[in-house]
């Protein structure tokens, strides 16, 4: 832990002191090695698997199925380093200055209290010495400090809620460029299973890191603050008053050691607790997520039962763990009350009254009694100034007595609280503990998928030890896949880019569920080389267009392919973003980019009108209004703006994956050849005879990991086509027309050639009746 806070500082000086408060508190009560083991064993208990056990998804942590229980351990303030680090970086940075700020008041607030605990020492002496003057004088002082003291309150918090938002702020565009940056965000949860929840850890869990982060630093700032200088206040004060000192210390060491071991024994492990209720909290939500989503299709289905089972037993689950964390906390509260409030209490007593007990002289003046002190201080020591008027000077009063305890009484109640609160911030930090855990771990994953490395639980099917098929010679370059085990597979693929040239060597295509469905696959895509692509569901069509597009990587081979801005893919179901009518046409660009390339409003709708949406513009209100285009639109009209889209663009290269399913045949034939007239060579995926004229290629997969390229004559192949629909309808009849034959041939009595009731199967039939026709 001293390594870890003398590298702070090169982080900044906000972030040192930040970590530097939270290391002192954990180091200064023996909490960090007493919450380490406690955590070490907390982590052999049993879960709560008899509840989450029929949840999908939930018992699923990341990182093969497994998280580390977050502790307050080397591990914890490392990842709290480099946390800090994004943050503050630098020594006068808008992070530092909040924080520094912060501390100003924290400090300001300590030496209020010491001055009207002083203040209050000295009206009670005015009262027990009648002096009506002096309480009125001191009572004025106690209003007027007051002004200053509520501003002082008022200002940790407000500089505490600035400095929490001001964290998140930084957090958030840290975290935001991080998500963004090289499809992270599709990569995250498509080709990924360790972050379950991304739009949890980027929303709360990233505010609960903030705030807890500020709230940790004043409850641990404040009360060290509060426990140093009052603690050498009451000091000097014995010391001036020359009483003994050494019963009140073994007495106030004692308590604290025997109550702070209590506490450290029975202190639950709220930082795992609270991670898990986090969790759980995320999956809650994402389950209300996909009921809205997909309200549509859980309507078809009538499955409403099942999805409010699901929530039900997600929320279940989420208030079980809260109410095992209450529970916890009942007893535990119940405990550190006792033990703080009244043992606490009743030892200070001892150690006010002892101090006081064996004083035996007053300072003569402030200045001996002081030795040059701050002024809270100076006054706070100079406690005995003034005595009776009968008295000698020299012996201390009864007033004198009375000013001392309830100063000292103040002092030492004040710095009990505040060594109530270091310790109860010991449950802030574990909650902090786990916070950081899963900050920490979205950022390491992030970091981690841009650099290409994946980890996915797979289950693999058709083998019963759990082996995925892998061709024999992945046996020898990769690892062997089994269920239950993360992706272990290389990626040792080379993509290049190089304009005008499409372009795989031996790529195979696989699936982020590790399933190989094409072994090898060798071809070139030429400009004005339109390629339609076919075979059976889950063979692979799609999977290309996302090798092609970058999104899934290339494990082996050679894939050479134009820049990015020469593709453009359009999904069967278009996306529609947030804005107006402009911004759906535009997708990705802006407006101002849109003026860069040139285009105005007209060009816009004359794309519309090529695809056949010009009526939208007047029947929406024209190109800045602003509406839900995904409820609005038809789907039909949805897929004819995405390919309004592919016009705006002009790409090279159109990959269109089924993206006019909901378009009638004329109008997409219409786009099609206007794609083309445009020099767009077309990449197609679709079941639609009406397309093959546009294409020059076909590439057909067989679902079996086989594959042909083939030039593609429309006409000849539309002909078979027919001819085999044909055939299948005549030959879809034959069984119903021999069944009828057979009933005519009972009613008559008769035989009939192709029908022998007694041997002749309708398979036979069949065959005769064919035969018959040739």
């Amino acid at each position: 832990m001293p390594a870890v806070q003398s590298k702070l500082w090169y982080y900044g000086a906000g972030g040192a002191a930040l970590a530097g408060g939270l290391f002192a508190a954990v180091k200064a009560s023996g909490l960090d090695k007493v919450a380490l083991k406690y955590f070490r064993d907390a982590a052999r208990q049993p879960t709560d698997q008899q509840l989450i056990a029929d949840l999908p998804g939930l018992h699923d942590h990341g990182s093969g199925g497994k998280r580390s229980v977050p502790a307050l351990n080397r591990e914890f303030f490392g990842r709290l380093r480099k946390l800090l680090a994004i943050v503050f970086t630098g020594p006068m940075c808008k992070q530092s200055i909040l924080l520094y700020m912060h501390t100003c008041t924290l400090i300001i607030r300590t030496f209020l209290s010491i001055y009207i605990a002083n203040l209050d020492g000295s009206i009670v002496k005015a009262i027990v010495e009648r002096r009506p003057d002096i309480f009125v004088q001191q009572i004025l002082k106690w209003v007027m400090v007051a002004v200053p003291a509520t501003f002082i309150n008022s200002a940790i918090r407000f500089f505490e809620s600035t400095l929490a938002l001001s964290i998140r702020t930084k957090m958030v565009r840290h975290a935001y460029r991080e998500y963004f940056s090289d499809q992270t965000y599709y990569r995250v949860s498509n080709l990924d299973a360790r972050l379950a929840n991304a739009d949890q850890s980027l929303t709360d869990d990233l505010r609960s890191f903030s705030k807890t982060v500020a709230h940790v630093y004043s409850n641990v700032s404040k009360p060290l603050l509060d426990i140093v200088f009052m603690c050498y206040t009451l000091y000097r004060m014995a010391a001036s008053a020359r009483s003994n000192l050494s019963h009140s210390s073994i007495i106030g060491v004692s308590v604290f050691l025997v109550t702070g071991s209590i506490l450290r024994l029975c202190a639950p492990s709220f930082g795992k607790l609270v991670a898990e209720e986090a969790h759980r909290n995320g999956y809650l939500r994402y389950v209300n997520s996909r009921v809205v989503n997909n309200g549509e299709e859980i309507a078809f289905y009538g499955g409403h039962q099942v999805e409010q089972s699901l929530l039900e037993k997600s929320y279940a689950a989420l208030a079980r763990q809260m109410q095992q964390i209450f529970n916890k906390r009942l007893w535990y509260i119940m405990l550190e009350q006792f033990l703080m409030k009244y043992v606490w209490s009743a030892a200070g007593l001892f150690m006010v009254a002892i101090p006081i007990m064996s004083a035996t002289k007053k300072p003569h003046s402030i200045e001996q009694g002081t030795g040059g002190g701050s002024p809270a201080t100076a006054s706070a020591v100079a406690v005995y100034d003034r005595g009776d008027e009968d008295s000698s000077g020299s012996e201390v009063t009864v007033s004198d007595r009375t000013h001392a305890y309830t100063m000292a009484r103040n002092l030492l109640v004040s710095a009990a609280d505040a060594l109530e609160r270091l310790l109860a911030s010991y449950k802030d930090i574990t909650e902090l503990a786990g916070y950081t855990s899963r900050v920490s771990n979205m950022f390491d994953v992030f970091e981690e998928v841009r650099r290409g490395n994946y980890q996915r639980t797979t289950v693999a099917a058709g083998s019963q030890d759990g082996r995925k098929w892998v061709p024999s010679d992945y046996r020898n370059s990769h690892q062997v896949l089994h269920a239950g085990r993360p992706n272990g597979m290389q990626m040792c693929g080379i993509v290049e880019e190089e304009e005008d040239c499409l372009r795989l060597e031996d790529v195979p295509v696989v699936t982020p569920n590790n399933d190989i469905v094409v072994d090898k696959l060798s071809l070139e895509i030429k400009p004005g080389m339109h390629l339609l692509i076919s075979g059976p569901n889950g063979c692979g069509k799609s999977s290309l267009l996302r090798i092609l597009c970058g999104l899934w990587p290339v494990y082996r081979g050679r894939l050479v392919k134009p820049p990015t801005r020469h593709m453009f893919y359009i999904p069967q179901k278009p996306y529609m973003t947030l804005g107006n009518l402009r911004s759906q046409v535009i997708y990705p660009d802006t407006k101002e980019e849109m003026e860069r390339r040139g285009v105005s409003d007209d060009d816009l709708y004359n794309i519309l009108d090529t695809v056949h949406l010009q009526h939208i513009v007047q029947r929406e209100g024209g190109w800045d209004s602003v509406n839900d285009w995904q409820d609005l639109l038809s789907g039909g009209e949805k897929q004819r703006l995405g390919m309004a889209r592919l016009f705006y663009h002009k790409p090279r290269f159109g990959l269109l994956d089924e993206c006019t399913s909901a378009v009638s045949m004329d109008v997409e034939g219409a786009m099609y050849q206007a794609l083309k007239d445009r020099g767009t060579t077309l990449i197609t995926i679709t079941h639609r005879p009406s397309l093959w004229r546009f294409h020059t290629h076909l590439l057909q997969f067989d679902g079996e990991g086989n594959w042909r390229l083939e030039a593609l004559d429309s006409s000849t192949r539309l002909s078979l086509r027919e001819e085999k629909e044909q055939l299948e309808a005549q030959l879809s009849g034959l069984p119903t027309m021999h069944k009828r034959l057979r009933e005519l041939c009972t009613l008559l009595g008769e035989d009939s050639v192709l029908v022998n009731e007694r041997v002749a199967s309708p398979t036979a039939v069949t065959a005769a009746a064919a035969d018959g026709q040739a």
